[in-house]
């Protein structure tokens, strides 16, 4: 029986390709702890994102590969995910220590369930394992207390607010530190001052994504994060409204504007999936939701439609991805997840950044 090598079996993974990355497992750095015993190879596959919607189709191509290896009997593939971190020494001074991507959620105007769509995203991304955080950055109206179900105020530690904790998510939020129906009526500074804070002032601890759900519009707050922190991109939530989505485009063309890449679009009330005839209507539009996201020159996430249940979860502060994890929403907001989680990878790395 030939004497498998180390070199063999690498040589076998590099020609796998990260169907996202384009680049091969060696080159990206997704292999490490090669073991070879007689005719068993193991190896640990080290995927950029715990959320990652290829990663079945990796594995079985992986697998293949070293199979083909001359006098290999067996394989055993150990997955685990590692989240990379951008690469650029002129943005240290703004960025979160130990909080490898920041991402902005926004949306051109209100009502389109954007707060709804970050409760889930962040609980979406937790339950793959990801280290995730959550920052209600909408200081008049922080509805995401509700919406995860938590009133109890942050402590402090070493001079750092500690963020709570609400289905595997920390979280933070002006609804946390006030009395509930109080107004807050607050000028531009004071409002800076606020994001300033919850960014640096909040011990995140170390996570993988830290979401911000932004107010509606393109005004003080949006203007305030990006001057605050380093930011991965955005994603721009819509519904299809044509007033929706001509909104979405201001949100769109603001970003541009300050130099944060969009990573994609949602697109929320996508449809209605009638309970007793099983046939979709679509409410606003008849076009499809990925037309739509074309038409704005944007990647797009995925859609979500219409459907109590995901109102319901956010009244009673149980997001629909932890209540109802089967169901057809709930399965749609997992996916988005997963591609947000894939854009941000592809982003990284795909722009010649630590591989």
């Amino acid at each position: 029986m030939p004497e498998i090598t180390t070199a063999q079996v690498l040589e076998a993974l590099g020609t796998v390709i990260d169907p996202d990355l384009h680049r091969d497992l060696v080159t990206l750095g997704m292999i490490e702890d090669v073991t070879i015993e007689g005719g068993s190879v193991s190896f640990r596959l080290v995927l950029t994102t715990s959320a990652c919607p290829l990663k079945e189709q990796i594995e079985t191509d992986a697998r293949a590969a070293v199979a083909l290896v001359p006098g290999v009997r067996e394989v055993t593939l150990h997955t685990t995910s590692k989240v990379r971190k951008p690469r650029d020494p002129s943005a240290d001074r703004k960025a979160l220590p130990g909080v490898a991507h920041v991402i902005a959620i926004g949306s051109g105007k209100g009502g389109v369930g954007k707060s709804t769509i970050s409760a889930n995203l962040a609980v979406a991304l937790a339950q793959t394992g990801a280290h995730v955080g959550l920052l209600d950055g909408d200081i008049y109206g922080p509805n995401l207390p509700r919406m995860l179900g938590v009133r109890r105020q942050p402590s402090q530690r070493d001079g750092k607010i500690l963020p709570v904790e609400a289905w595997g998510v920390h979280f933070m939020s002006m609804g946390l530190l006030v009395d509930q129906g109080e107004a807050v009526v607050w000028r531009g500074p004071m409002l800076h001052g606020a994001i300033k804070s919850f960014l640096h002032d909040v011990d995140w601890g170390d996570l993988d994504y830290l979401l911000v759900d932004l107010p509606p519009g393109t005004g003080d707050v949006q203007l305030s994060l990006i001057q605050q922190t380093v930011i991965a991109g955005a994603v721009v939530v819509t519904t299809p409204s044509s007033v929706a989505i001509e909104d979405a485009i201001k949100a769109v063309n603001m970003f541009a504007k300050l130099q944060v890449p969009v990573l994609g679009v949602i697109e929320n009330m996508s449809g209605f999936e009638c309970p007793n005839c099983h046939t979709r209507h679509e409410i606003f539009s008849s076009e499809s939701p990925e037309d739509r996201a074309l038409a704005m020159g944007l990647p797009f996430l995925g859609s979500i439609p219409i459907h109590s249940e995901v109102r319901a979860g956010g009244d009673t502060g149980r997001p629909v991805v932890a209540g109802q994890p089967g169901s057809a929403y709930s399965v749609a907001l997992a996916l988005i997840a997963g591609r947000l989680a894939q854009r941000v990878s592809i982003q990284t790395l795909g722009v010649g950044q630590e591989a």
